[in-house]
């Protein structure tokens, strides 16, 4: 049986933490290799943790009639935007799915916009 070592040996391109997937915090390299720096910052230089916006209002259940604040939640295709982008917890990333698909049914919202 033979064992091979692999310290201290990168294992491809991208392998140390200067580029690509985790290259640390405060940006790093995109596909075409072009610098980029994250945007929102706290005082420490780390990114901001989002917060549920329904959880600090204390909303219970989510409004399908409530178009104005549905629509904040559509991107310009029609589509939901995701948790990852919102902000929302699980709970009410559920609530809004729910709220958004049945108001498009109910035609208080497009399926698509144009």
């Amino acid at each position: 049986m033979i064992k091979k070592s692999f310290a201290g040996r990168s294992t491809g391109s991208g392998a140390g933490r200067g580029t690509g997937r985790g290259a640390g915090r405060g940006g790093g390299r995109n596909v075409r290799g072009k610098v980029f720096t994250l945007k929102k910052e706290n005082e420490f230089g780390l990114p901001r943790k989002k917060v549920c916006r329904f959880c600090i209002e204390n909303v219970k259940a989510i409004d399908y009639k409530d178009t104005k604040r549905l629509e904040k939640f559509i991107n310009e295709r029609g589509k939901m935007i995701s948790r990852r982008a919102t902000g929302a917890c699980t709970k009410h990333q559920r609530g809004l799915g729910r709220a958004i698909k049945l108001t498009r049914y109910m035609a208080l919202l497009p399926y698509v916009r144009t």
